[in-house]
């Protein structure tokens, strides 16, 4: 558990405590800071619900809570790069390890899910001689 501290003109702020994680798909990358003392689900300094307009990229946010059953616990996540499919997973994947560092009983329901594992798969590389990655040119008789 990390504790946040700034200090403004010598009056100490009151201390945050917070579980960090980062989560991957892709080429994004989510950082997420979920704590009791923060309020809701902040994503790129916006609320969850205008950063992803749809409502199943709304659901995939807010599953970690739900499987491991956890309210009245918020997050503040910062998210970059791929697409906003990409990110949304991401955001799922660093919220369910933020979860786990919480509370370990509730490794075993995130795992059934499937949210802690980092999905692996990305684009593969275009080759030399080919159209595209596994496209050959086309094949001419003549």
């Amino acid at each position: 558990m990390m504790v946040k501290s700034k200090e403004k003109q010598g009056v100490p702020e009151k201390r945050v405590r917070y579980n960090e994680a980062y989560g991957g798909r892709k080429t994004s990358l989510a950082r997420v800071r979920v704590s009791s003392d923060i309020k809701g689900i902040t994503v790129n300094a916006k609320e969850y619900r205008l950063y992803f307009r749809l409502p199943k990229h709304q659901e995939e946010v807010t599953a970690p809570f739900e499987v491991a059953g956890m309210t009245g616990v918020g997050a503040t996540v910062t998210v970059h790069g791929g697409g906003i499919h990409s990110q949304a997973q991401a955001v799922r994947h660093a919220i369910a390890k933020a979860l786990v560092q919480i509370d370990p009983e509730s490794k075993k329901r995130l795992r059934r899910a499937g949210f802690v594992t980092r999905d692996a798969r990305v684009v593969e590389r275009k080759k030399y001689g080919l159209k595209k990655a596994r496209r050959s040119p086309q094949w001419q008789k003549r």
